[in-house]
């Protein structure tokens, strides 16, 4: 997909060497936007390999609302670095989209919580009030973020319908450029086609804005050589990407959707390269 490769370039020529949490530098750019039509194929990297199923157990995961991982990790690995020995994690996205917690005051001056269903909402506003710009689903809840291991990355996305299509723009804080934007990419055009099916309506265009867009890169002495990501985005960037896949998923109520309703058309990719994760 060449906005993808267009992104890869943009971060290794224009940005700049940025040291990071996990002790590996990054090569990191401010400020990247990328945006892909939905209609044109589902945006699935063709220039390597990518683990179809791990993204729809992941994003399924996210919509069940879990804060651990212990039916998850039955599936896939890639939340265990952040998990405790029992599989619970401080910062669960999916907690927060369906379970985020609200404060207001009664005529008491009472404070009272209550959980909010942030999917429900804009659920709801799709089938109500498509014309609504409130469908805005955030997984920053500060109090969380400020002291967990890994706050959320992509944290706060939102939907727009324009005369029959639904559009998503979703904004993230960290970006690592090889492997968690492909990722974050393909699980939120799911999430937009699931939803737009359940509407009635179209996909329409995934905007996506990146605050801090990085490649993790060895240190200038040579050292942190194996998580370097710069040469495997380079390999990606000589490979022409080929046509993209379709995404077909069966004609359920949103709520009711499982693994098994969903199949990918037309997959071919190139050959995997693989990315140390940097935790």
């Amino acid at each position: 997909m060449k906005t993808y490769l267009d992104l890869v370039r943009l971060v290794l020529e224009e940005g700049e060497r940025k040291p990071s949490r996990t002790g590996v530098d990054t090569i990191s750019y401010f400020g990247a936007h990328y945006r892909v039509d939905l209609a044109d194929g589902f945006p699935l990297l063709t220039t390597k390999k990518m683990h179809w199923a791990s993204v729809l157990r992941e994003l399924l995961w996210y919509l069940s609302g879990d804060d651990h991982i212990r039916n998850l990790r039955e599936h896939t690995k890639i939340w265990d670095a952040w998990a405790d020995e029992d599989g619970e994690l401080d910062t669960a996205y999916g907690h927060y989209w369906r379970h985020f917690p609200s404060a207001t005051k009664d005529r008491d001056g009472r404070w009272r919580v209550e959980e909010i269903d942030q999917i429900g909402n804009v659920l709801n506003a799709l089938h109500n009030d498509p014309s609504s710009r409130r469908m805005v689903v955030s997984a920053w809840e500060p109090g969380n973020a400020w002291s967990s291991k890994l706050p959320p990355c992509h944290y706060t996305f939102a939907f727009h319908v324009a005369g029959e299509k639904l559009n998503c723009h979703l904004t993230q804080r960290s970006g690592d450029v090889a492997l968690g934007i492909p990722f974050n990419l393909a699980a939120y055009a799911t999430l937009t086609h699931m939803l737009a099916q359940d509407a009635g309506l179209q996909v329409g265009v995934f905007d996506h804005t990146i605050v801090d867009a990085h490649v993790y890169c060895a240190k200038p002495d040579g050292s942190m050589a194996e998580f370097d990501h710069v040469a495997g985005l380079r390999e990606q960037l000589e490979r022409e990407p080929l046509p993209l896949p379709r995404l077909h998923i069966a004609d359920k109520p949103f709520a009711e959707l499982t693994y098994e309703d969903f199949r990918l058309e037309g997959y071919t990719c190139l050959d995997p390269i693989r990315f140390k994760v940097a935790v």
